[in-house]
């Protein structure tokens, strides 16, 4: 431990290779934690911050989200020092005449989400586990844990929950209740979409929920009972297979993932799948690519200050950040990005971890996700990835909704901005979002969408901002820019702004109908084609820790302008980039006649036609 202790995770990061780097990673993050890991505990402290839920079971939560890199890494073979704490934590958390007692659950509990880590460990582990419990504390843990068997929960990816403990029980060889699985893979048939996709429960998004749940528990499931229930593993399997091409699409060559959707403090999960597919042995991309995905994602997110001074994880996305965080985010919620170390559980000897590192395959620039309702755009040979969406919206409404999941773009280098107050343009995240105010300074964009078409090259959606106000929109992906078509029918005099990408704080450079930023970070650029209606660039400055990417004040093109009531278009071309941006010479054109959108790329001279 002292060579472990004597280096930071920043410092082993420049050496991500081989397995034995990943152990020490991995270590030294559980390392950090057992510093706040009292002995005879069932639980500890990392923070004071609160989620909707009790501190006691935020406390537990975090121990058994640390589970998730500690028992891969103990069937892998690994020893780990400080296991034995866990055990015991373990043993008192589900002795109901222990003080420590983690309690009886009731619906909807956050202690339910938790159990799957328990399950896990049973059943990659089986009796190299259950050996080390006596057969009174044994028969503690399967009755603590069996309390989801029929636990009422979320109509979601919790369902996996209750699948995974009941393939622990049956791989360690105690009670178990096949039923309880049937009847839950049943309940999650309802919300496969096809193509390998799933929503996060009827009507719910489609976010990073179906990779780091969906598809990552059912790589584990399909891998562990695949004897027993080969017709369902096969079923898992092909979707997965499905799924990853086209989940690929949203890695960059550089190891970043594009950010969207809620629960981005989970960091690294969202290459889980990965580490399910390597797992698996999946036959989709070959063990190198898979292998260079997870190391290159891995060595980027190490990069980033996201821990604090003692090595915790700290709360937010890029940095430490409270304000994009949902309300079931406790101190110890960041670690189920330990999710993505079940690659621990394979042996040194495996392709996964003999295969040497590989880039990307070669991607197309433009690739559409037809059941997520994405496009995703490769620039800069996959350096920087755009996604295109419409949509998208989480019916629990949590903390900045429509930032992470109703912008017209995300970005893997340039992220996006939240919402940091009512009032004001500079506090409402204007960044790849059109923003309409009815004379008073409060804005409103895009939330709900009344409907949504994939369109060949292009997504529609129609979405009412009032009730009086209709805007129809089409995202172009178009060569290194995208362009934006908005047909607005309103009622209403209506003040309008429009953003590009966020960067961070820099004068912008105005010029007639187009703001250009150029940041320390990159380059990023907002143009008007609007036919008829003339706006004016100007740029938006917002508070520090808007953006989730950086901690500094960001900077917004934009393009302003009123509107009277009646018909109207505008239309925009954006794009950004870590290097030198497209000259807006080149930047695409429109034609608006009969009916009909005309949109060219000026570099490629392709054009897009859309019948209006």
């Amino acid at each position: 431990m002292d060579k472990l202790e004597a280096r930071t995770v920043t410092e082993i990061s420049n050496l991500l290779s081989s397995r034995e780097d990943v152990t020490q990673t991995l270590m030294t993050m559980l390392s950090a934690l057992d510093k706040q890991f009292p002995a005879g505990v069932a639980q500890f402290s990392l923070g004071k911050t609160c989620a909707h839920y009790s501190t006691s079971i935020a406390e537990m939560e975090g121990l058994s989200r640390a589970l998730w890199g500690l028992f891969p890494l103990m069937a892998g073979g690994a020893d780990v020092p400080f296991s034995e704490k866990y055990i015991t934590a373990i043993k008192l958390g589900t002795d109901p005449k222990s003080p420590s007692y983690w309690g009886e659950t009731g619906p909807y509990d956050q202690r339910l989400v938790e159990m799957a880590a328990y399950g896990l460990g049973l059943a990659l582990m089986q009796d190299q586990l259950t050996h080390l419990f006596s057969e009174s504390e044994l028969t503690n843990l399967h009755r603590w844990l069996n309390q989801i068997t029929d636990a009422q929960m979320p109509d979601s990816n919790w369902n996996y929950f209750a699948i995974i403990v009941q393939l622990g029980f049956k791989r360690a060889g105690l009670p178990y209740d096949q039923a309880a699985i049937d009847r839950r893979f049943e309940m999650m048939e309802a919300y496969y979409l096809g193509d390998g996709w799933y929503s996060d429960g009827p009507g719910r998004p489609k976010d990073y929920y179906i990779s780091m749940a969906f598809h990552f528990y059912g790589l584990i499931y399909a891998t562990l009972n695949a004897n027993d229930d080969p017709a369902r593993a096969a079923t898992l399997r092909e979707r997965s297979c499905l799924f990853a091409k086209d989940f690929i699409y949203l890695s960059a060559a550089d190891g970043a993932s594009v950010p969207f959707g809620r629960s981005l403090t989970y960091r690294f999960a969202m290459v889980a799948f990965w580490s399910g597919v390597a797992f698996a042995e999946l036959d989709v991309f070959s063990p190198g690519v898979v292998k260079g995905i997870i190391l290159r994602h891995l060595r980027w997110w190490l990069a980033q200050p996201i821990f604090d001074r003692d090595g915790i994880l700290t709360l937010g996305f890029a940095y430490p950040n409270l304000a994009m965080c949902e309300d079931y985010n406790s101190p110890g919620s960041p670690y189920w990005a330990l999710k993505v170390f079940l690659i621990m559980a394979l042996p040194e000897d495996h392709a996964f971890w003999q295969a040497e590192e590989l880039p990307l395959p070669e991607l197309a620039p433009v690739h559409a996700i037809v059941p997520a309702q994405q496009i995703l755009q490769h620039c800069e040979n996959s350096q920087h990835v755009v996604m295109l969406t419409s949509g998208q919206l989480e019916l629990n409404n949590y903390v900045n909704t429509e930032a992470k999941y109703t912008k017209f773009a995300y970005s893997t280098r340039f992220g996006f901005t939240i919402e940091r107050g009512r009032y004001g343009i500079k506090h409402a995240a204007c960044d790849s979002m059109l923003l309409l105010s009815d004379n008073d300074n409060y804005w409103r964009g895009r939330r709900e969408c009344e409907s949504v078409e994939m369109l060949n090259g292009a997504i529609y959606s129609r979405w009412l901002p009032w009730h009086d106000v209709q805007i129809d929109t089409w995202l172009i992906p178009c060569g290194e820019w995208h362009v934006r078509v908005h047909h607005v029918n309103s009622a209403r005099r209506l003040q309008t702004v429009e953003g590009g990408f966020a960067v961070m704080k820099a004068d912008a450079d105005i010029t007639t109908r187009c703001s250009k930023v150029h940041a320390a970070n990159g380059q990023s650029v907002i143009m008007d084609l609007s036919p008829y209606t003339v706006r004016q660039a100007d740029s938006v400055i917002t508070p520090p820790n808007s953006s989730v990417m950086f901690a500094e004040c960001a900077s917004i093109p934009t393009l302003v302008g009123e509107m009277a009531p009646g018909d109207h278009w505008l239309c925009c071309a954006v794009t950004a980039s870590g290097h030198s941006v497209p000259a807006p010479l080149l930047a695409p054109t429109l034609v608006i006649e009969n009916n009909m959108l005309h949109v060219t790329d000026n570099v490629s001279g392709e054009t897009i036609s859309l019948h209006l």
